[in-house]
């Protein structure tokens, strides 16, 4: 059945910036989103589209902003539980709270918990898909991939690999990161949402015989994309060139061995050597810039607009449970910070671009995800743009879209997310179920005013 998704549409259909905001984007103020068979079918007037889709359901949001759903291009479930987390570094974050919490993901259940309850978390912030790393565990990546299967999500994910400078218990081998990472990938890869992503945790946990394995596995399948990080704090980098005297650089420690391509993400990517940056650019991967990480753990300060200008593919990234938010609306407000430190003002459309359309063109799924284009998927969020009382009353004074748009975006959380739909159904984030679960409902709904549905 046709789904009419009505609201305030503000649709950045052109990267805005190669172009000037004001032309990257076309706002309908009394706006409807035709949504017909989980994908975006027409955008228009509410006006006219109600009267040609007499039939249509409809969901009114009223003065709700509907954009795409938010997409995160880096984040590590399994930390779900250890987020904000007191006072450590990249290394001692590592050894004091990701890796034994990690361990106890080898219980199924457990694993199975923390999915599910991460997925709803992300719902609930206007997250619609996520690159995430699991563990070594393979029951880790069936739980997440089954998670966000049972909610019709697009998501990224893969089979950490570690084989040294990890404990016992989360280190595998060259050979069962290759055999383990491949049969997941054989299972999980393209069905229906999901994408695996080649997961190497970085250069320190992997040998250089492990780094070759998932070389070659991502030669076998070079549809995939492949996450790792790169360059994250300066004592890491230090250490890397202790344990690979023969490479040239950090990069190289994963060029080497066939990790360096389109399809590669790599997280944080701070201090990088010129040599570094022109190779990934001519390459062809992408820099996933995690904000809220890089402060809340002291790594440093990622320059957007120098990346952007020298053609680098650049994604946002909510890095939890090192980043201190599952909130997008949070990250980009960070992103906007930081770039005042490197020297540019990031305009309320780039940050939206980049939390959308940007990460899904780091995860090479722009076609599908992070855009209002007609044929992608319905995964929208539908923001309230006076959720608070300070947010409201700056907002009243606002004159154009984007000074109206821009106090959510640094003073917004969970609270301005006043409705996620995914695939165009409308999911009930608090419930943890569909709003809608007879397709054939047609009682219009406004959950900008609808308690009942806890939205």
């Amino acid at each position: 059945m046709d789904h009419l998704i009505l609201g305030q549409v503000l649709d950045i259909h052109a990267n805005p910036f190669d172009v000037e905001p004001d032309g990257c984007a076309r706002h309908i103020r009394r706006g409807a989103i035709l949504v017909r068979d989980g994908a975006i079918h027409e955008i228009g007037e509410a006006e006219d589209l109600r009267a040609a889709h007499p039939d249509a359901r409809v969901t009114d949001h009223g003065e709700g902003v509907i954009l795409p759903g938010f997409v995160d291009s880096h984040a590590h479930y399994p930390q779900t539980a250890i987020i904000a987390s007191w006072g450590k570094r990249l290394i001692d974050w590592l050894n004091s709270y990701t890796f034994p919490e990690e361990m106890r993901f080898r219980d199924a259940d457990y694993a199975n918990e923390i999915a599910n309850r991460y997925l709803n978390l992300l719902l609930t912030h206007g997250t619609t898909s996520v690159a995430s790393f699991c563990t070594i565990h393979p029951a880790s990546v069936t739980a997440i991939f089954a998670a966000a299967e049972q909610r019709g999500m697009a998501v990224t994910a893969g089979r950490t690999c570690m084989d040294r400078n990890a404990p016992d218990g989360l280190r595998d081998d060259a050979q069962s990161a290759y055999d383990e990472s491949k049969a997941l990938l054989e299972t999980w890869h393209g069905r229906g949402r999901a994408t695996y992503a080649i997961t190497p945790r970085f250069s320190p946990t992997s040998t250089p015989e492990q780094l070759e394995a998932l070389g070659a596995l991502w030669a076998e399948h070079p549809d995939c994309p492949m996450q790792t990080h790169l360059s994250e704090q300066t004592d890491e980098v230090e250490w890397v060139a202790e344990l690979y005297p023969s490479k040239k650089d950090y990069l190289d420690t994963y060029e080497a061995h066939g990790l360096l391509k389109p399809g590669g993400m790599f997280g944080h990517a701070i201090w990088l050597t010129d040599s570094e940056r022109d190779r990934l650019r001519d390459h062809g991967a992408a820099l996933i810039h995690c904000p809220t990480s890089n402060t809340f753990i002291g790594s440093g300060l990622f320059d957007t607009a120098r990346a952007v200008a020298e053609g680098q593919t650049v994604g946002l990234a909510t890095d939890t449970g090192g980043g201190s938010s599952f909130s997008m609306l949070h990250t980009m407000a960070s992103a906007y910070e930081i770039g005042q430190l490197t020297g540019t003002a990031l305009h309320p459309a780039q940050l939206l671009w980049l939390a959308t359309t940007g990460s899904a063109r780091a995860m090479r799924q722009a076609d599908r995800i992070g855009t209002l284009a007609l044929g992608s998927a319905a995964d929208l969020v539908v923001l309230d743009l006076a959720s608070t009382p300070a947010i409201a009353q700056r907002q009243a004074r606002a004159e154009t879209i984007w000074e109206a748009v821009f106090p959510t975006i640094m003073m917004g959380d969970d609270r301005a997310v006043v409705a996620v739909h995914v695939g165009g159904r409308l999911f009930d984030t608090h419930k943890g179920e569909w709003a809608f679960p007879d397709a054939s409902h047609s009682r219009p709904l406004n959950p900008l005013i609808s308690d009942s549905l806890g939205l």
